[in-house]
């Protein structure tokens, strides 16, 4: 799993958090986002990224991030490439059923 600090925005409020974290988790496989914690620290007002292959895409997370009022579009050149450098590298590539049932149905006919 990577993580890398960045700063998110409240879109409407006009407020930062520039201690966010965002990164790759392998074996979700999904971008993740976290970010504006409570005073405790324990809870976070933004997490994205907790299901399985919720987000395979960096845009998928900024769309997620937008639609709840947040953005992150100040993502600094080096970690955008450090994050799409974790995916490629961690993300699982799975071979398509169709193409696996296509394989088995060509195996089995000999």
């Amino acid at each position: 799993m990577s993580r890398y600090i960045i700063t998110v925005n409240r879109i409407e409020a006009r407020h930062a958090d520039p201690d966010a974290i965002i990164g790759y988790d392998s074996p979700l496989q999904t971008f993740f986002l976290q970010a504006f914690p409570d005073a405790d620290g324990e809870d976070l007002e933004l997490w994205l990224g907790t299901g399985l292959r919720e987000f395979e895409t960096l845009s998928q997370l900024r769309a997620a991030a937008i639609e709840r009022g947040f953005d992150f579009i100040s993502l600094a050149s080096g970690v955008l490439h450090k994050l799409l450098d974790d995916h490629a590298r961690e993300a699982l590539h799975a071979v398509s059923d169709t193409i696996i049932q296509d394989l088995l149905e060509r195996t089995s006919a000999r």
